[in-house]
């Protein structure tokens, strides 16, 4: 069993940042494909940013250029830097983590974005 834990959300005004973090229990490998995802209220969930298999990484339109994504295999932690932030970016942020054949996802975290 994988366990993954977001931290890091919260409210920030239009124009701000934020970085979320997600702890995974046990070690990570760059091989493994890995990404932050997000789901705004009445909306499937969407891939945000993620590694893929072979470590490249991919961003959503939405986001390119405003985030980054980002590991620290020794500290079995995914990092998303959130800068630019818009209204449209509220929703709740998960992380998830494919290990073999299973995927595992975290309990994610609220990310407004509002004056």
């Amino acid at each position: 069993q994988v366990l993954l834990g977001e931290s890091g959300g919260g409210l920030v005004q239009p124009g701000g940042s934020l970085r979320l973090s997600c702890i995974v229990s046990g070690r990570i490998f760059s091989f493994y494909a890995m990404g932050w995802y997000r789901q705004a209220p009445g909306k499937q969930r969407e891939l945000v940013a993620g590694f893929t298999g072979t470590g490249d990484t991919n961003y959503a339109d939405s986001v390119k250029g405003r985030f980054a994504i980002s590991r620290d295999l020794a500290k079995s932690t995914m990092y998303l830097q959130m800068n630019s932030l818009k209204p449209e970016d509220t929703a709740v942020y998960y992380c998830n983590v494919w290990v073999g054949v299973n995927d595992y996802w975290g309990q994610g975290t609220q990310v407004t974005v509002s004056s």
